[in-house]
């Protein structure tokens, strides 16, 4: 009984958590239905005008497409170095690991405004303001802290038996990784990659210092939006942006539903085939 109220607590406490912190962001949907020309809550009237309006407008377009691009890129050089750090920190053996860790993981605790000012100076000498090479690269090394920790946490629970009997069976280094390895940490790779995505989505403050005419992201777009005139259009763009990281986030707990219903079945298969053979 105290278990089971212990339990139930603990479950409200967490739904309590959970709606204080996403309620607030979920008033921007119906915001960005009001009809009013500027933002209200709650909307007098519903319409999809800022909606029609940000499909007329090729800014914001331009800019979403922008931020898609680079984000798109950052995603895939963030996976791919965030998966060799965490084999290196996980099974790699060598001195001054965690100065190394500490390393990896600085970006996330430098503070942003330090960083975004830092790269402007560099980049400004080299001509990689402005430029997708220069927003890709500020961006990856923002996000790989996240795909280390989650491939790092996949990797410990993971069973390295399985890979040294693959090798002891002919294998690669290389095919070992993709034939066993990568199957079991999938789960792990892509909740980093969908960090990174966000991380590279959602980044605001570097992207300000090497954002320019002629090359925008669009959550500086926004940030533009509401700091010159409160637009309605903003909330628009954030309610599109919204509905997209929650897909992203649905489509990885399908995944994972998914994953764990195919490795029960697969093991109820197996103990009928011993079952029955036995």
């Amino acid at each position: 009984m105290t278990r089971l109220l212990t339990r139930a607590g603990l479950t409200l406490l967490v739904t309590l958590t959970v709606a204080y912190l996403i309620l607030p962001v979920l008033v921007v949907i119906p915001m960005s239905f009001a009809d009013s020309a500027f933002l209200t809550f709650p909307p007098d009237a519903f319409s999809t005008r800022w909606y029609q309006q940000l499909l007329d407008d090729p800014t914001w377009l331009n800019s979403a497409l922008v931020s898609l691009r680079v984000a798109v890129l950052s995603m895939i050089c963030a996976v791919t170095l965030g998966v060799l750090a965490a084999m290196g920190l996980v099974r790699g053996k060598y001195p001054f690991r965690g100065p190394i860790t500490a390393l990896l993981l600085a970006p996330i605790i430098v503070p942003y405004v330090i960083v975004g000012l830092a790269v402007y100076i560099v980049f400004l000498e080299l001509g990689l303001t402005e430029t997708t090479l220069g927003f890709v690269l500020v961006h990856t090394a923002l996000a790989v802290p996240y795909v280390t920790i989650n491939v790092a946490a996949g990797l410990a629970g993971f069973d390295r038996g399985l890979e040294l009997a693959s090798q002891s069976l002919g294998a690669g280094p290389i095919s070992t990784f993709f034939r066993v390895t990568f199957p079991n940490i999938a789960a792990s790779v892509f909740a980093g990659a969908l960090f990174a995505f966000i991380t590279s989505w959602d980044e605001v403050v570097s992207a300000i210092f090497l954002s320019g005419a002629q090359m925008t992201t669009l959550p500086v777009r926004i940030w533009s939006g509401v700091k010159v005139q409160v637009d309605p259009t903003v909330a628009a763009i954030s309610g599109l942006t919204l509905f997209v990281i929650i897909a992203s986030f649905v489509l990885f707990g399908a995944m994972k539903l998914t994953r764990n219903i195919i490795r029960k079945w697969r093991y109820r298969n197996a103990v009928t085939v011993i079952g029955a053979n036995s």
